[in-house]
């Protein structure tokens, strides 16, 4: 799994060079990438525009009548633990195996903050810290910066 692994870090290196949070992920299909896709959402101001749904939307595009079976039979391989909406998102499109590098701390939804499969009728192999160190180094490499198109904080400040 480190050769896919590694497909998704260069997908979450591109994503970082352009100001997104480090996130690459591609679904394989019969041992073979049939999507591919990291974070766009501050290109798309759409906070739904993590690379695990843009990986769907791509499978969704490519297989018109037959992406639902396709779904149930994909190996996730993404950067970093999926979110918990992506969590959701991708159980109840019944995908069988999931890889990811590093912990998500924040929002993890297999499990780092909230394990989400229970909610739903079906098994998932999770297999979690591949080249996880890599994916971890992208991650704080992003948050040492800033990030331009994050909203203005609107956190009051206390006057002396």
């Amino acid at each position: 799994m480190e050769d896919q692994m590694r497909i998704s870090l260069d997908l979450a290196n591109q994503a970082l060079n352009i100001g997104e949070v480090p996130v690459g992920c591609i679904f394989l299909y019969n041992d073979r990438v049939i999507a591919r896709g990291k974070n766009s959402v501050n290109e798309t101001r759409n906070a739904t525009r993590h690379a695990e749904r843009n990986c769907v939307d791509e499978v969704v595009d490519k297989y018109k009548d037959t992406w639902h079976d396709v779904m149930s039979k994909v190996t996730v391989v993404v950067t970093v633990e999926p979110c918990i909406m992506c969590a959701s998102l991708l159980y109840s499109l019944k995908v069988p195996k999931i890889v990811y590098g590093c912990n998500n701390d924040r929002f993890g939804g297999c499990g780092s903050v909230m394990d989400v499969l229970p909610l739903y009728s079906l098994e998932c192999q999770l297999v979690a810290g591949v080249l996880k160190d890599e994916a971890m180094s992208l991650l704080k490499t992003f948050y040492a910066g800033t990030n331009p198109n994050a909203p203005l904080s609107k956190v009051k400040i206390k006057k002396k």
